[in-house]
């Protein structure tokens, strides 16, 4: 009997900034959903399909990139009221577990921290089902992400009452992440 260590499947690649985002969407005024995002997204990603346990993410977002398409608002959500950028200028994603959840789906469960907070956070991962060749030779792939977090969690309460009842904005922020990678040599 062989007491090698099998060969690992597993894979490490980069989170390319220039081809990858992070949105979000929240109810405004108890009636229709108003949405942001954020360019700045890096990180590293090591992905092994055959033993998902071994896989590990690390990845970043840059909170000062948001834009919700409204300069004012821009403004208002990254001061103080909201994200504080100034003060909290990344939201991090380190992950704990990774299991399958079907044909190139994924739970991802770890730790967000978002406005100096740390809550544990379950991401549902789509991957690409193959990796692609670009134009300078280097093999990419690609992952989807998704999750609700309670913006309440942390610490991001700013509100108002409406007067026909309800608040200006919701607890319940929904988020999507589109992500390209670059596999390292």
């Amino acid at each position: 009997m062989s007491t090698a260590p099998a060969a690992t499947t597993a894979a490490t690649y980069t989170i390319d900034p220039a081809h990858s985002g992070a949105g979000f969407k929240i109810r405004h005024l108890m009636i229709a959903y108003i949405r942001g995002g954020f360019s700045g997204v890096s990180g590293e990603v090591t992905f092994d399909p055959a033993n998902p346990a071994n896989s590990k993410i690390n990845a970043s977002i840059d909170a000062t990139t948001l834009h919700t398409h409204d300069e004012k608002r821009d403004g208002h959500v990254k001061g103080g009221d909201f994200l504080d950028t100034a003060t909290y200028p990344s939201i991090t994603f380190v992950s704990k577990s990774v299991a399958p959840d079907g044909k190139n789906q994924w739970k991802v469960s770890g730790d967000l921290t978002l406005h100096g907070v740390t809550k544990p956070a379950t991401l549902d991962v789509e991957t690409s089902a193959a990796e692609s060749k670009d134009p300078w030779g280097n093999l990419r792939t690609g992952a989807a992400a998704t999750t609700t977090i309670k913006r309440s969690d942390f610490g991001l309460t700013f509100n108002a009452p409406l007067e026909t009842g309800g608040v200006m904005l919701s607890d319940e922020v929904h988020v999507h992440l589109d992500i390209e990678l670059i596999k390292k040599a």
